[in-house]
């Protein structure tokens, strides 16, 4: 079934909901994870090197920890921190890491919030053809 799951991460509470869900799929299928986080400020969207930048740091802190934690339960992974355009990031590294499935949870905005805010979720949904599991938080 899957092998490698790429799980994008925003450092919200949305992510806990994804995490409770994916961990019974990954024990299924014995699949290794990546989680990713796509920094998107302003910073991270004009700076070609953001060194260590406080936005960088915590993102990194935070993944770091939510590595650590599935380690600790036996699962496979690997966290990576990119910077700029989420979806456009997301996509590549699913490419490059060979991922077939993107698991991730939405924040549940509706028709009109989508529109005036984007989505990553439904952008990353219509722009891959990799199977996109999402759980509304």
């Amino acid at each position: 079934m899957y092998k490698h799951i790429l799980i994008p991460l925003d450092n919200s509470k949305t992510d806990d909901v994804i995490l409770t869900h994916i961990r019974p799929l990954v024990r299924l299928t014995n699949a290794r994870i990546t989680f990713v986080h796509v920094a998107d400020g302003f910073m991270a969207r004009n700076q070609k090197d953001l060194g260590e930048s406080e936005e960088m740091r915590d993102d990194f802190q935070y993944l770091k920890r939510r590595e650590l934690e599935f380690q600790n339960e036996g699962f496979e992974v690997k966290a990576v921190l990119l910077f700029g355009e989420p979806v456009k990031e997301i996509l590549a590294l699913a490419e490059i890491e060979h991922c077939d499935l993107i698991a991730m949870a939405t924040h549940g905005h509706r028709f009109l919030s989508d529109i005036i805010l984007g989505s990553v979720a439904s952008d990353l949904r219509h722009r891959t053809r990799l199977p996109v599991l999402q759980i509304m938080a």
